[in-house]
């Protein structure tokens, strides 16, 4: 944010970063989310209530085939959301989503770890 004297470079990783994004753009953020889930009725039985927004990249001409892809979709999308989740974790447990487990020494897991 060149208004307010921010550069990149003064940016942290992983959480840190969090506290350091300006109020204008949470707003900017907020408002996009708001403006993509009102911009199409996704009421039941359209569309895009059955997640087509018309973005054919996984599309086939067989429906059991476009079924597949799309569950296949979903499968992977859940998997980056249990990835990014522990990445949080790691980062609030070592300071670091990239972290080095071996910084962080006070563990639990590591109660036995020399018996």
């Amino acid at each position: 944010s060149p208004s307010a004297g921010l550069k990149f470079q003064d940016i942290p990783n992983g959480l840190a970063a969090l506290s350091k994004v300006p109020s204008g753009g949470w707003a900017q953020m907020a408002l996009y989310a708001a403006y993509c889930e009102v911009s199409q009725d996704q009421s039941p039985g359209t569309p895009a209530g059955a997640g087509d927004f018309g973005w054919k990249v996984l599309t086939s001409a067989e429906p059991e085939e476009k079924t597949k892809k799309l569950a296949a979709e979903i499968a992977n999308g859940r998997l980056a959301m249990m990835a990014i989740i522990g990445m949080f974790f790691q980062d609030g447990l070592t300071g670091s989503a990239w972290g080095d487990w071996a910084n962080y020494t006070d563990s639990p897991l590591r109660a036995f770890e020399n018996e």
